[in-house]
């Protein structure tokens, strides 16, 4: 008996696009699998060879297997809702011919021996999450994963990090721009700057680690399979900077077998602001006969800006162009050897930002510096991996290359312009190495190796425009050496465990970048190279009460290196913090299976050492250690599918977090508060507790909601989604001059598209209300006495976009 398992990221009884080519069962029958949402088992290896029929067109798993199989001696039978197996039809009965008289025999015919019984299929598991690296099925993973289908991404546009966040009450952004923000996971969030910390959300494509200590990349999620993200901390399995969780995107891989071409293109209208348009275009090239093959993608985006700025005579100022591809070669080397080579290239650029001043007309903001930004991404990728009976390996290398620049107003008058500006470089080689027993009959195994060298520069200038002049800056460099192990085992029928240990050596070092001789000379000692062991622990019990009805408890561990960072003139140390979690859940139902499920969740985490970035007394940002927190998360998610082809999902999360103590190294005179040092005005008093508050750019509360129904009109597919968010209130960060208040808005958007697997037009409409709110509050730092500032929703927007397939 044979079995074949292929899931998506999200499971759906109703009709689904279907592109699968011609070819041998076992070519063709995986991908049917992933993309009708079905398990599939075969009952007869000999089957596996058979050729079968392409299928092409938005329709259920049962009319595609169909399809597929017409002509063959194999037929399709249902399991479960969401589960198949692929048999032998059964032979004809053979004519009977009558006869003058029966034959004679002296013996009496042979007992026929009792048919076989026909073997029972395990159940089939709804989910397998990937990212756990020993392939463990949902049913049995004990925390919260979240798997988002890749052309649920895209419909209607494709909108990069944007669209998770709009599927997702969990994940959160500072909105400072694409290519400029910093994600946070269950209220995991530290600032909002682009500093020396690392990111608290590990971000991947594939299993190549995207970036350690950089803000998020932004690439667009064209060709994906789906996205997984798994809520943290992952420290045992990702190590250093998933405190808060990790997205991991699967983009498709080349096929070898069938050549494809795909494109899409759409306008767009932004009411209050200029048009907008994108293209791109998927291409897979089989190479020969020998399962070689080679995938591409490329795409160029302009969306419009929507901000004037009346001061410079200037209208809708911050257009941004977003232009980018990604290849991938596969090499069969045989023998169930598989190496993918592939590389990654993305600019985004934005002419100015896109915040507005809070108390000037809606849109409108008075700035006499052009504040730009510009982000460029590449990233070389060798990926090996064999597959033996039961075990996995994978080697995943890369080299990443990640420049930001930024520009931020710090004009003192309305005549004298002068301006600040930021460059972040920074480079990666990763490495990953590992040995994996995909979990199957109650157990799965992970042992890994990874080494990483990053090295960040960051270099400052201020001044005019005539008269600019560099200021302290920093350079950070970490080498990171790491062993880890993890293990699930069913204890007993229904109760699976799960432990794991990480062991991280780092070796830390850096300099002062335009640094006085003077404060090199002091700092000399803050420069020099250290290191760092840790040890990350997890543990987690899951049980299977009921068919419908799982319960789990984990525990979970995190951090973050330290590094250096620069007060005034000088470079100071910022030493590595430390997150602990423990986390309980209840699931009900099976995701696919059942015309309802749902997931509730509560976790606590207790933060050491917080890395935060806050304005000090000369008016920069810096970074240190502000202390400890503690932060209390709840978190739901339902779905329901009352009706043939029609879905609705509700996610809502609660967020509670205060700094608890303050770090006796922290120096509070150096905050500074509206432009004053608080040490020097004897007529105000702030508690320290007071002064920080609770951890920044995490809503208190968010609530995401969506409804989604697929049809047919006439001979064409017609499918319609639409969303409805609501963030609430957070601070934009630590202390007063940081402590502006955001969020508390509404957002909204609609799609729908009209055809089939072969060609299609879309409509999109987001903010369908026009409303303003507050996505973000930093605007810029540097402008004393500013009445404060917002950064609106995009205006009222409308994409009319077309794609075609061949």
């Amino acid at each position: 008996m044979l079995f074949l398992w292929a899931f998506p990221g999200m499971a759906h009884a109703e009709p689904r696009s279907i592109n699968v080519p011609r070819g041998t069962l076992i070519q063709s029958l995986p991908l049917l699998g992933r993309q009708a949402g079905v398990s599939i088992s075969v009952a007869d290896a000999r089957l596996w060879q058979i050729r079968v029929k392409p299928v092409r067109g938005t329709m259920e798993a049962e009319q595609a297997l169909a399809r597929m199989l017409a002509g063959t001696d194999a037929r399709a039978v249902r399991v479960s809702a969401t589960s198949w197996r692929i048999e032998r039809r059964p032979p004809k009965a053979p004519a009977v011919r009558p006869q003058a008289r029966p034959p004679q025999s002296s013996a009496p015919p042979p007992a026929q021996a009792p048919p076989a019984p026909i073997p029972e299929l395990p159940p089939a598991p709804d989910i397998v999450v990937t990212a756990s690296k020993i392939q463990t099925p949902y049913a049995k993973y004990a925390g919260v994963a979240t798997l988002l289908d890749g052309g649920d991404l895209a419909f209607g546009g494709e909108r990069g990090t944007e669209s998770i966040l709009s599927r997702m009450a969990t994940v959160s952004s500072t909105h400072l721009g694409s290519g400029r923000n910093k994600l946070f996971i269950r209220g995991i969030a530290d600032s909002s700057f682009t500093g020396p910390t690392q990111a608290t959300v590990g971000q991947y494509l594939g299993d190549i680690r995207m970036s350690y200590n950089a803000p998020d990349p932004d690439l667009r999620l064209y060709d994906m399979e789906r996205v997984e993200v798994l809520e943290g901390p992952q420290g045992t399995l990702y190590g250093a900077g998933s405190m808060g969780g990790i997205i991991r995107m699967m983009p498709n891989a080349p096929n070898p077998r069938a050549v494809s071409l795909t494109a899409s293109a759409g306008v767009s209208l932004t009411q209050h602001g200029d048009p907008g348009g994108d293209i791109a275009m998927t291409a897979n090239i089989p190479l020969g006969d020998d399962g070689h093959a080679l995938r591409l993608v490329g795409y160029s985006i302009s969306e419009g800006g929507y901000i004037d700025n009346p001061l410079l005579g200037q209208s809708d100022v911050n257009r941004t162009t977003i232009r980018g591809g990604r290849g991938t070669l596969r090499l069969d080397a045989g023998e169930n050897w598989t190496v993918d080579l592939g590389g990654i290239y993305q600019r985004i650029k934005a002419d100015d930002a896109q915040y507005t001043d809070r108390n000037a007309p809606p849109l409108t903001r008075r700035s006499l510096v052009e504040q730009g930004a510009s982000a460029r991404y590449g990233a070389a990728t060798l990926v090996v991996s064999k597959d033996w009976d039961e075990l996995h390996f994978q080697s995943s290398n890369a080299f990443v290359d990640h420049h930001l620049s930024e520009r931020f107003d710090a004009s003192m008058s309305e005549d004298m312009p002068r301006a600040f500006d930021q460059h972040n470089d920074t480079r990666m080689i990763a490495s990953e190495n590992r040995l994996s027993r995909p979990y199957r009959d109650g157990l799965g195994w992970v042992i890994g190796a990874s080494f990483i060298d990053n090295d960040t520069r960051q270099t400052r200038a201020y001044g005019y425009e005539v008269e600019r002049y560099a200021i302290t800056g920093v350079t950070n460099r970490i080498t990171e050496i790491t062993g880890y192990g993890e293990v699930t085992v069913e204890l007993l029928r229904n109760l699976v465990a799960t432990a794991g240990l990480r062991y991280t050596h780092a070796r830390l070092g850096g300099k002062g970048e335009d640094v006085t001789p003077l404060a090199a000379t002091t700092g000399r000692a803050i420069t020099a190279k250290r290191t760092e062991e840790d040890f990350l622990p997890s543990v987690s019990l899951l049980a299977n009460l009921t068919e419908n009805v799982t319960l789990y408890t984990r525990y979970q561990e995190g951090f973050r290196p330290g590094g250096l960072s620069i007060n005034g003139n000088f470079v100071q140390h910022f030493r590595n913090d430390h997150v602990k979690t423990l986390e309980a859940g209840v699931r009900f139902g099976r995701k696919g299976e059942t015309p309802f499920d749902a997931v509730l969740s509560v976790s606590h985490s207790r933060w050491r050492d917080i890395q935060a970035d806050f304005v000090d007394a000369n008016g920069f940002p810096t970074t240190a250690n502000i202390g400890d927190g503690k932060i209390t998360s709840i978190s739901g998610a339902l779905a329901l599918r009352p009706l043939k082809g029609l879905s609705l999902e509700l996610g809502a999360v609660y967020n509670k977090s205060r700094v608890t103590h303050i770090s006796p190294t922290l120096d509070m005179s150096a905050v500074r508060f509206g432009g004053y040092i608080m040490n020097d005005s004897p007529s105000v008093t702030i508690s320290p507790i007071a002064r920080l508050g609770r951890i920044p750019n995490v809503a208190s509360h968010a609530v995401r909601g969506s409804v989604s129904y697929a049809t047919f009109l006439g001979d064409e597919d017609f499918r319609v989604r639409g969303w409805a968010n609501y963030i609430g209130p957070s601070r934009l960060g630590i202390g007063p001059v940081l402590g502006e208040g955001q969020g508390d808005y509404i957002d909204t958007g609609l799609a729908a598209r009209l055809g089939n697997e072969r060609r299609g037009l879309s409509l999109t409409v987001t903010n369908l209300f026009d409303s303003r709110g507050n996505r973000f509050a930093l605007g810029t730092p540097f402008v004393p006495g500013s009445a404060g500032y917002l950064t609106p929703l995009r205006p009222r927007s409308v994409r009319l976009g077309v794609d075609v397939s061949f």
